[in-house]
């Protein structure tokens, strides 16, 4: 039973990376790239998309790395998922406090209600997501020494 949560753990975490990875590296490059309105209301509606999923994910996978490390508490590896599990928490922390004000904002706006400076409210919410992402990578990485 350990085993199959051990790997459910690291597989659920790495699509998560996987995907805030994508929107760091390849989304939001790419909204950047399109005229004006259409990159902020792309942003927008991916705030609204991901806002919904992303807090049920990382919760998830905080969930899981923290039962991993009881569970396997005797077992090889449980200093590093436990030291995962801080970061994961760490991740979550970095989200409520900096990331999610800047989204909640940043999902309702429009090209006529946007404030002025919303060019700078994006580079500071990238600026944060890449931190996160660095993050979680790490905390990716423990989990996945841990299993094996």
């Amino acid at each position: 039973m350990l085993n199959a949560l051990e790997i459910v753990t690291t597989v659920i975490v790495g699509l998560m990376v996987g995907v805030e990875f994508s929107v760091a590296f390849v989304m939001n490059p790419i909204f950047n790239g399109l005229p004006e309105d259409s990159a902020q209301l792309g942003r927008a509606h991916g705030g609204r998309m991901l806002g919904a999923v992303m807090p049920v994910w990382y919760i998830g996978s905080l969930v899981l790395s923290a039962v991993w490390a009881v569970a396997g508490r005797h077992h090889h590896g449980a200093g590093l998922v436990v030291i995962a599990a801080a970061l994961l928490i760490l991740s979550v922390i970095m989200s409520i406090l900096l990331l999610v004000p800047i989204n909640n904002r940043s999902k309702t706006w429009t090209p006529e209600n946007r404030p002025e400076d919303w060019k700078e409210q994006m580079n500071r919410w990238d600026r944060f997501h890449y931190l996160r992402v660095a993050v979680i990578i790490a905390a990716f990485a423990l989990l996945a020494t841990a299993l094996a």
